[in-house]
């Protein structure tokens, strides 16, 4: 049976843990205002770019000097896998979901007998697939001293798999990462950057006449030039921003719980504090009695 003093100490230590956990919770709660706005105005526009380079580039897609970008190598032997994860745990199965999903796709695209290759961000993403997938790990990216990351390091993370491309390193590149719905939902998705996903040939009705034709000035070659890249580093850059509000919100979450279960901890622990302190008031009252009738 545990001692009143046992009793008490470990009663102050869920008490400062709870404190943490508050705490962090409210911390959380701040940083996630601040990303989620981050990340629900990044949508439109990254979703807008995506669809206006798709239908221009599918006018080029058949051209022998299509960007690679656009179109990629022309195989679909290697693919990429860059995984966004956070820096940081104490966010419930944030970090777990992610990288489970991204481990489930490499064991499929494997089995299709595709030759994976993995990119991490975030520190988190790397110690979990590097438990299985140690050796299709090729790069680690972390911004684990930074506060908030930024266009630049999306543009970084760009630069680099674009250089990877002109290598010939991988045919497909796709992006994985948690992108956020709210608070307490949070999804896995992958989203393929390279080659870029053509839209859908819809046929027009008789009566709807002629699709309507468009000219470009400049050629539709350059403006996809210019703008593959920039299209290439948005996409990064609001998978980092979902991430980011993503993990503030599943972190505020896991708090919120650590924080309720602490309470209700220090709430049993100080019932049977009392009941042990009760009983030993009871037990020493008895032995004071059979004393005194021993007199």
């Amino acid at each position: 049976m545990a001692t009143l003093k046992s009793l008490r100490l470990r009663i102050n230590s869920v008490k400062s843990t709870r404190k943490i956990t508050q705490a962090m919770k409210m911390v959380a709660a701040a940083k996630l205002r601040r990303a989620q706005t981050q990340a629900e105005a990044a949508r439109p526009y990254a979703e807008r770019m995506e669809r206006m380079l798709a239908s221009l580039g599918a006018s080029v897609a058949g051209s022998p000097d299509a960007p690679k970008l656009l179109v990629g190598t022309g195989s679909e032997q290697v693919h990429l896998l860059v995984v966004v994860a956070a820096d940081r745990g104490l966010a419930g199965a944030f970090n777990t979901n992610v990288g489970r999903f991204a481990r489930n796709r490499v064991r499929a695209l494997e089995a299709e007998g595709k030759t994976v290759k993995l990119l991490t961000v975030g520190r988190k993403a790397s110690s979990y697939l590097k438990r299985e997938l140690a050796s299709r790990v090729i790069g680690e990216i972390s911004f684990a001293g930074k506060k908030m990351v930024s266009f630049e390091d999306a543009a970084e993370i760009a630069e680099r798999v674009t250089l990877m491309l002109e290598d010939e390193a991988f045919d497909v590149c796709t992006l994985v990462y948690n992108r956020f719905k709210n608070v307490i939902s949070q999804t896995p998705v992958e989203q393929q950057l390279i080659p870029a996903p053509m839209p859908e040939v819809v046929v027009a009705a008789p009566s709807e006449g002629a699709p309507a034709l468009y000219e470009f000035e400049p050629t539709e070659e350059e403006i996809l030039a210019k703008l593959l890249p920039q299209n290439l580093a948005i996409q990064v850059y609001r998978a980092l921003l979902e991430s980011a509000a993503g993990f503030y919100g599943s972190q505020m979450t896991a708090m919120d719980n650590a924080t309720r279960n602490a309470g209700e901890m220090i709430n049993k622990l100080t019932l049977n504090y009392n009941r042990t302190r009760q009983a030993n008031i009871t037990r020493e009252l008895i032995e004071i009695i059979s004393g005194a009738e021993a007199l």
